[in-house]
């Protein structure tokens, strides 16, 4: 009798623990569950929370401020709360594929982000405390709906990948021009009709997409950025090209595929002899020009 007492006493026991540890692991919005779930990568402490349906963030993420790598892409996200400034270890911060419509000021207290990813969201603009970010070295802001940036992110000196393409942009941001560090700009498929004479600043790019847009004509400051080894300009409304294209050689042969080098200048009005000539390669062009 005692041993089935004991017995029964101890399956109760199990089945309390059991019970225990099930109601702990449900709770979701416990800041201890949600820490359970970091791993640690390279050194970093990283969080995915990625493709769970969440319609807003668990008020105790903001707390883990250990955190160093955090993923929320791929679910309903309409907003981020101020408190998500807290997370001042973040150097990476993924929100791409939500409904965000805007991001929240506090957002320029992250000092130590060198990765935003905010692409395909609803963002119409873009906070100017962004510019306080100034270890941020790659922003993708793609697939939005921003028709123009601060004037204050041009000292995002350390930046060198910036993606806007897929956006309503009418010209390109002057505060782009203050980014010195670019290699690689994204800007196709947008509404721009010129590229200002200023892109001669940017001397360190080597990737310029503007493909899917309205230009009409290239500036001639084009040229001097003798680094330049990607020029797509697919797809626009350009006729003829400047004189000192030749410069850019760099740019080593008439490129298709879009992944190639070289400079794509294919879906253009090109107006004779430029067309023409092009059928003979970039090689035939440069030559052309050097001798008009």
């Amino acid at each position: 009798m005692g041993a089935k007492h004991s017995k029964a006493l101890a399956t109760e026991e199990l089945k309390k623990r059991v019970k225990n540890n099930g109601d702990q692991e449900e709770s979701l919005s416990s800041a201890e569950r949600i820490r359970k779930q970091t791993t640690t990568r390279f050194g970093y402490s990283v969080l995915s929370l990625a493709m769970r349906g969440l319609a807003e963030a668990p008020q105790e993420l903001w707390e883990l401020t250990e955190l160093q790598k955090l993923n929320l892409s791929l679910n309903c996200l309409r907003t981020l709360p101020p408190t998500a400034g807290a997370l001042q270890n973040l150097v990476v911060l993924n929100l791409w594929g939500n409904q965000l419509e805007s991001l929240p000021p506090e957002i320029g207290q992250l000092r130590n982000l060198r990765v935003l990813f905010a692409y395909r969201n609803r963002l119409s603009e873009v906070p100017e405390e962004l510019s306080s970010c100034t270890k941020l070295e790659v922003l993708s802001l793609a697939n939005n709906q921003i028709t123009g940036l601060p004037s204050s992110l041009a000292n995002l000196g350390s930046l060198r990948k910036l993606n806007l393409s897929h956006n309503l942009l009418s010209h390109i941001p002057t505060s782009v021009y203050g980014m010195k560090s670019l290699v690689f700009l994204h800007l196709a498929c947008n509404q721009l009709e010129n590229i200002a004479d200023q892109i001669q600043a940017l001397v360190n790019l080597k990737i310029l997409i503007v493909e899917g847009n309205c230009i009409h004509s290239l500036p001639r400051t084009l040229c001097f950025l003798s680094s330049l080894e990607l020029l797509n300009v697919d797809f626009n409304d350009i006729q003829n090209v400047p004189m000192e294209m030749y410069l850019l050689k760099k740019l080593e042969k008439l490129a298709c595929h879009p992944l190639d080098k070289g400079l794509h200048i294919m879906h253009n009005p090109l107006l004779k002899p430029i067309k023409e000539v092009l059928e003979g390669g970039l090689s035939a062009l440069y030559n052309y020009l050097k001798s008009v």
